[in-house]
């Protein structure tokens, strides 16, 4: 589809993970345990009530110790393998399956569950165990200053920057299981489309926000489909 020195990006979203049966921890009234995402996931949320927070957190943390990747996180670390050109692989996910799959130019613009910081120092800790604002910050030794390393709603995603730049350089986009509904993410497409030369692939059970930017729509699992599409980039098909 395209030549073999060619740049790839590619865009996970939720239904990603959702095929490895990642809980949202958020039911179909948009409450997590009466409470609004916003008090869970926000700057303001987590000033008014850090354990809250942390205990929302924890839950999902933990949560990670009971799923493994699909064999759409599979293809993909397969995908990065064997492609000699450019690649990079931009997540809007927290977990880590990415990366168990073998993963590596990745980047989780939302941040990672895994991961903690400290507002005190600056410093970004790789954690596994539960947060609490009595946890000590193992590079500064101060306590109460740590949250988790991810981005709230009113904040910016990471890397911006680098994403911007992959994109304005793709031959082949490829964007799988995301609503298009979440900006910056949404717009990503529209932006790899403004080079002339650059092919969009949707890969998504429905029809998305986003899906008139594409020159190719796969329906199905993402865990069904990326293999075959893998197998047919590397083997240029």
């Amino acid at each position: 589809m395209i030549s073999a020195s060619g740049s790839i990006v590619v865009l996970t979203g939720a239904g990603m993970s959702a095929e490895s049966g990642i809980p949202t921890f958020r039911g179909v009234d948009g409450l997590w345990e009466g409470h609004r995402i916003e008090d869970v996931a926000s700057p303001e949320g987590f000033a008014r009530d850090p354990e809250l927070v942390h205990r929302f957190y924890n839950l999902r943390r933990a949560a990670l110790n009971h799923v493994e990747p699909n064999e759409g996180h599979r293809a993909l670390a397969q995908l990065e393998r064997g492609w000699k050109g450019g690649f990079l692989l931009v997540t809007q996910n927290v977990d880590d399956l990415h990366e168990r799959a073998g993963s590596e130019k990745l980047i989780h613009m939302h941040g990672e569950l895994r991961k903690v910081r400290c507002e005190g120092c600056g410093a970004v800790l790789t954690w596994t165990q539960d947060l609490s604002s009595g946890t000590r910050c193992r590079a500064c030794g101060g306590i109460g200053g740590l949250r988790p390393h991810i981005v709230w709603f009113g904040e910016f995603p990471f890397e911006m920057d680098r994403i911007m730049a992959a994109l304005a350089k793709a031959d082949l986009f490829i964007c799988v299981g995301t609503s298009g509904v979440v900006y910056p993410a949404a717009g990503f497409a529209r932006e790899a489309a403004r080079r002339a030369t650059c092919r969009l692939i949707e890969v998504n059970v429905d029809q998305t926000a986003i899906s008139s930017h594409f020159h190719q729509h796969i329906h199905g699992p993402a865990a069904v489909e990326l293999p075959k599409l893998v197998d047919s980039i590397l083997h240029g098909r």
